[in-house]
């Protein structure tokens, strides 16, 4: 017998572990968050900055390292040309914020690095994107469902780590259940097109 596993769907987490860079991003996200009314998106109770953070020169060191985890990405998913960054945005959640589910149209990859993840602070849900596996759901045995199989993926928010996936990807944000704010960023990068 052989079994081929097709159309992957490819999510990247990387881990950063400086705490001057949450330090410093808390802080002025904070202040930007004082000076401006913000956006209304997805966002349930929370703080949504206009999406033009990349060109803010205090944000300079966080758009370096999404720069570099993008370049990984683009050398493992085997792209031509490079990526560039069309929109990157805070997201404050006090306790109860959440974000609705969204897919991040006209992008190429999107993803979320959290600033501030106390705990029980909201999971990012990413749903399955073949919609049409949702026409069936067969009854699975309860013990050790291998992730190739699973309709939904949850990840809990840990200050430092990024995480990029594709644009498509339907995914939202639970609810804020912790006495605290919950501070992340998210973002959408797109491919240069190659010039002829």
């Amino acid at each position: 017998m052989n079994r081929e596993l097709l159309f992957p769907t490819p999510i990247y987490i990387f881990d950063h572990n400086d705490p001057s860079l949450n330090e410093q991003l808390e802080r002025d996200i904070l202040n930007w968050m004082q000076q401006d009314a913000g956006v209304k998106k997805t966002n349930v109770k929370g703080w949504h900055s206009t999406t033009n953070m990349h060109m803010k020169p205090e944000f300079k060191r966080l758009v370096q390292g999404l720069f570099e985890a993008q370049h990984i990405i683009y050398q493992e998913e085997h792209y031509d040309s490079e990526p560039f960054l069309g929109g990157m945005w805070a997201n404050v959640n006090p306790p109860g914020g959440m974000n609705r589910a969204h897919i991040h149209p006209n992008s190429l990859w999107s993803g979320v690095y959290y600033v501030k993840a106390p705990k029980n602070c909201g999971k990012l849900i990413i749903d399955d994107p073949r919609s049409a596996a949702s026409l069936s759901r067969p009854a699975l045995r309860e013990e050790n469902v291998p992730e190739r199989i699973w309709r939904e993926k949850s990840y809990e928010p840990v200050a430092g780590r990024l995480i990029m996936f594709p644009a498509w990807l339907t995914h939202c944000v639970d609810p804020n259940e912790s006495d605290d704010t919950r501070i992340s960023v998210s973002f959408n990068f797109l491919q240069k097109t190659l010039m002829i």
